[in-house]
Order: structure tokens, then C-alpha cells, then sequence
């Protein structure tokens, strides 16, 4: 869920470290609620609890009453996550995937097309109305997805709260885990140098653009996640990573050209955004397979790489882009990427075979230990 901006004046890097606080403690905290009761009502209460908190900020008469709802907003903001556990558990096997990628492309395209939408009611009717009508939304999405969605049928027994917030540092000592955890990391930390990078050099000479217009760039290359998810879905999400991780590196080449041609930084955002949902839906799909019984938790620790790895990149721009331009930022992002790759093609790397007494081996890669093979 997006976190419109405050009126002007106020710190944006207040705003937006607020809502990514409220955020990291929803992960820890609220989505592993997934595991111990019906998703499909607790996505309604979060839902109605979000309406209520932004309308708290849009009612706001001073600072601190707005960054307390906005706090709160950012806290609830993880029922995204919930939904995408709530989508993978109700998916027949063969079509988990590509159910993941359809929620992820809404996700995609909610993100992008709040850009210029919140853009349009601030300028229009103020600030304030961006949240109300963001409140408003909520609230008649929480009906809907009562009236429409059907309840979750589970062969086992819920967890207990305790064991599934706690069930992360478990998570970290395997081996598929933290090496789809590692990648989404550096995966979103080349995502956030892009788009904490952009606004400054598109704003200035030669190009000129207003926020609405650079909102617009965001709405390329939203088609990556349904693809993925079929691939995904066909046993293909190996293959369909290494090539992602490829093109990300070379969205970046033409990403660098931005002082010169829009149309070659259209194309790289096109590429990055095709890659970026490609590896975020196969990280999903594997890990949501491998762990059908905690989907809440598992999506919940993955999401904890992924902030952190965006709050990297943002973080990071920010001085490359003062010291080098925007070539630094590009080289940056390419090398967050690079990185991704890096980790992917080690841990693709084969087991070396135990060797017994007799000197011969214990096994090969040949005879099918596929130890380090992780799909």
C-alpha cells in the first residue's frame, strides 16, 4: 500500500522512514496471524483498520497525529503480504504461480498508479483528500473481500501465535531459504536505487518533468509477473531467475543513458520491472511450495529481505547520486544486481562428494546428488 505525501513543507524523509517502521513491524508482528487464523477475515480487519488510521492522518491537525497514523498505516500496510499467502494457499499446486502473479501484478500496478493518482487529488483538493479517499477505498475493499472471497479449508491444526513469530530464525538455517532471501535482497536494493534515483535528474535540465510526469514512467513493464508465474508454475523457476538476474544487469545499460534519450530509460524501466517481478514471484512460488503449512511466515520472513534490501538501495543513491550522477546510480544498481546473480550462480555450485575409506567417492553429481541445486 502506498503512503501518500504529507503537505508540503514536512520532511519527506520522516514520512516515508515512518511508514517503512510501521511496515517492518507489521511483517514481524501481524503477518504470521496468517498461520493461526482465517486469512480471508483477518485481510477484512486489516483492511478496516487501515481505513480508520489514514483517515486519522487525513484529519490530522499536527504533525505528530499525522506521522502516528501514518505509522500506523504503514503497519497495516502488510495485508498485502496476507493476500498473497490467502492466494497461494486457496491455488490448486499447478496454478500457485501464476495465482502469485496476478496478485503481484495488482500490487505493481496499485504502486505505480498511485504515483500519479495521489499526484492528481492533491493538487486538486489538497492532501487531505488523498487519504480520505484512500480511507474510503479500504473500507469497501474489506466488504468485498467478505462477500466474494471464500474461506480457507486447512487439513492441519493452526500454529500458535508464539511459534510463528519465531519461526524465522529457523527459517535462516535453511539453505533454499536464505539463498532466495539473499537475492531478493539484492534484488530489491537494484529496485530502490531506480526509483530513489529518478525524480532529481528527470525534474532538472534537459528534461523538465513534473511528479505526475515521472509517475507516468512507472506504469511500464507491469506483464512480468504473470509470465513468471507460469513459468513458475511448469518447473522453470531456475532458468526463469538466471535469465531475469541477466536482464536486470543490462536494464541498467540503457537506464544510464536518461541524459540523453527517454526512450532508452522507458526501455530499461520496461526490462528492470519484467525482471524484478519475474524473480519476486519464482522466490514466492519455491518457497510457498516448500512450505505449504506456513505460507503466512514464510512470505512474512521473505518480505523482511526485501525492505531491507529497498531500504539499501534508497539509502545508497542517495550519496552515489550527490557524488557520481546518475551514472554512479546506474553502475550502483547494476552491481546490486550483479550481486544477485553472484548468489544464485554459487549456491548453484555442486556439493563436492564425500570420499570413503577406499578413496572412492561417495557419490557425483552424475549419480543425482543435486545438494547444491536447489530449484
Amino acid at each position: 500500500m502506498a503512503l501518500p505525501p504529507l503537505p508540503q513543507g514536512e520532511d519527506d524523509g520522516e514520512e516515508v522512514a515512518t511508514g517503512q517502521f510501521g511496515y517492518l513491524a507489521g511483517l514481524l508482528l501481524l503477518v504470521p496471524l496468517g498461520d493461526v487464523v482465517d486469512r480471508r477475515r483477518l485481510i477484512a480487519v486489516h483492511l478496516a483498520i487501515s481505513a480508520g488510521v489514514t483517515l486519522l492522518t487525513a484529519s490530522a491537525s499536527a504533525a505528530w497525529v499525522a506521522f502516528v497514523g501514518l505509522a500506523a498505516a504503514g503497519v497495516f500496510a502488510v495485508v498485502v503480504q496476507t493476500t498473497v499467502a490467502y492466494a497461494a494457499s486457496v491455488s490448486p499446486p499447478a496454478e500457485r504461480g501464476r495465482n502469485i502473479g496476478v496478485v503481484t501484478s495488482g500490487v505493481v500496478v496499485g504502486i505505480r498508479g498511485a504515483r500519479v493518482v495521489t499526484g492528481a487529488l492533491a493538487e486538486t483538493w489538497g492532501w487531505r483528500s488523498v487519504y480520505a479517499a484512500l480511507a474510503v477505498l479500504s473500507l469497501g475493499l474489506a466488504a468485498l473481500v467478505l462477500v466474494v472471497l471464500p474461506s480457507e479449508e486447512r487439513s492441519d491444526p493452526p500454529a500458535g501465535y508464539r511459534q510463528v513469530v519465531t519461526s524465522l530464525g529457523g527459517l535462516f538455517g535453511q539453505r533454499v531459504f536464505l539463498t532466495r532471501g539473499l537475492i531478493a535482497f539484492f534484488l530489491f536494493a537494484s529496485f530502490g536505487t531506480l526509483w530513489s534515483g529518478l525524480s532529481l535528474p528527470l525534474s532538472e535540465t534537459p528534461w523538465q518533468l513534473s511528479e505526475s510526469q515521472i509517475g507516468l514512467l512507472g506504469i511500464a513493464g507491469l506483464a512480468g509477473a504473470l509470465g513468471a508465474g507460469r513459468w513458475a508454475d511448469a518447473g522453470r523457476a531456475a532458468p526463469v531467475t538466471v535469465l531475469a538476474l541477466t536482464l536486470l544487469i543490462l536494464s541498467w545499460a540503457a537506464i544510464a543513458q536518461l541524459s540523453w534519450s527517454l526512450w532508452l530509460l522507458i526501455v530499461g524501466i520496461v526490462v528492470l520491472d519484467f525482471a524484478v517481478q519475474a524473480v519476486h514471484v519464482s522466490n514466492q512460488h519455491l518457497l510457498t511450495a516448500a512450505h505449504p503449512d506456513r505460507l503466512s511466515s514464510v512470505i512474512r520472513s521473505c518480505m523482511v529481505f526485501y525492505s531491507l534490501g529497498s531500504a539499501l538501495g534508497a539509502a545508497a543513491t542517495t550519496s552515489v547520486f550527490t557524488a557520481y550522477g546518475g551514472a554512479g546510480s546506474s553502475l550502483l544498481g547494476a552491481g546490486f544486481a550483479a550481486c544477485a546473480l553472484a548468489v544464485w550462480v554459487t549456491d548453484r555450485r555442486p556439493t563436492r562428494p564425500a570420499v570413503g575409506p577406499s578413496g572412492d567417492k561417495a557419490g557425483s553429481f552424475a549419480e543425482g546428488h543435486r545438494v547444491g541445486w536447489p530449484s
